[in-house]
């Protein structure tokens, strides 16, 4: 009878697991939107979550496909670049990651993407870097991540936000910047720091009177963004943008930089800030990734000599360009990450 007894209950336990991750499988998104391949080694699905503003943030949620429901595991946010959109360059770290044994959340910025927020293509280094210490609270919260074992990467000019968020909140273990931006300093500034003080301010000039037009108007203008097409004498970055952005390789039609541009007044509200004041006081681990020939590998130098401590690190990819660490399969240093993650997350 007790033989019995144990039997049955095994049963039990046997049926609630295949129960649960049928439940979980049910979930999983059946239709691929995403730009880049899909691996049969990974699960994913939809999930939303609201920030401090309660904005509500969309971000797909990638699995180990071995994924276990009793087992915690090391969690991963990650957006940009700025301008795109989850099924983009994050979506591919993502589901990398998710292939390697991590939890990895991809989420659309407010004001983008699936993302809610008015206007739309807007950003605001404020609301970009709760952008993702919102996605830490969802991560620190979902049962199979270890709350205390969360990393954050940021592309482009997310990965200037994403130290900005880690400067605030310790939670964020480990951050990785990749192939940054400086957001405020390249709009304020041009690029290269070009932009002298009177060209700045007639450009604050010009931003504020399209707030009153756009105000008058009850409507936003927005910029054109790329290019058409290549003419052929454009700065190499742009035709890599365009390669990535404008063409089957990257374009979403969500994507911002794939359809059109930022509001025209966007940059007021970004070029005025300073991300990197007190980026000393960020005592967790920080690995820069940069190209060797990025036009802004600049702004990760700059940024390395700004944080102090022996687990920092700035990390240059041989002979690749800016765009070639959005989904470079061959450049992205996804090892290297990876050891990094595993390293810090494990002090």
């Amino acid at each position: 009878m007790k033989k019995i007894v144990l039997e049955f209950i095994s049963f039990l336990l046997m049926f609630t697991f295949l129960f649960s991750q049928e439940q979980f499988m049910q979930q999983v998104q059946d239709s691929w939107d995403k730009t880049f391949p899909k691996n049969q080694n990974t699960l994913v699905k939809k999930v939303s979550f609201k920030n401090r503003f309660g904005i509500k943030l969309i971000g797909d949620l990638y699995f180990p496909k071995n994924f276990k429901e009793d087992k915690k595991y090391i969690g991963i946010a990650i957006s940009g670049p700025y301008g795109a959109v989850k099924e983009q360059a994050s979506g591919l770290y993502a589901q990398e990651f998710a292939s390697r044994g991590f939890i990895a959340l991809a989420f659309d910025p407010s004001f983008t993407g699936e993302s809610d927020g008015e206007p739309r293509a807007v950003s605001s280094p404020d609301i970009n870097a709760e952008d993702f210490m919102a996605s830490v609270d969802f991560l620190s919260n979902y049962k199979n991540v270890d709350s205390e074992k969360i990393a954050v990467i940021g592309i482009c000019g997310f990965g200037g936000y994403a130290i900005y968020a880690s400067i605030s909140d310790p939670r964020i273990k480990v951050t990785i910047a990749s192939t940054m931006y400086d957001m405020p300093r390249v709009l304020a500034n041009g690029y290269d720091d070009i932009m002298t003080e009177e060209a700045r301010y007639k450009k604050k000039e010009e931003l504020s009177k399209q707030r009153t037009k756009d105000f008058l108007n009850d409507d936003y203008e927005t910029e054109p963004g790329l290019p058409g097409f290549l003419r052929g004498d454009e700065p190499e970055f742009v035709k890599d943008y365009y390669m990535y952005y404008k063409l089957k390789r990257g374009y979403h039609k969500r994507s911002i930089n794939s359809n059109g541009g930022w509001t025209k007044a966007n940059p007021i509200n970004v070029m005025s800030a300073s991300l990197f004041n007190n980026a000393r006081d960020i005592k967790n681990a920080v690995l820069l990734v940069h190209g060797e020939k990025a036009h802004s590998r600049y702004f990760s130098e700059y940024v390395f000599g700004k944080l102090r401590g022996e687990n920092k690190e700035l990390f240059i990819v041989k002979d690749a360009s800016h765009v070639d660490l959005y989904d470079n399969m061959k450049k992205i240093p996804f090892d290297k990450i990876e050891k990094f993650i595993k390293k810090y997350m494990n002090r």
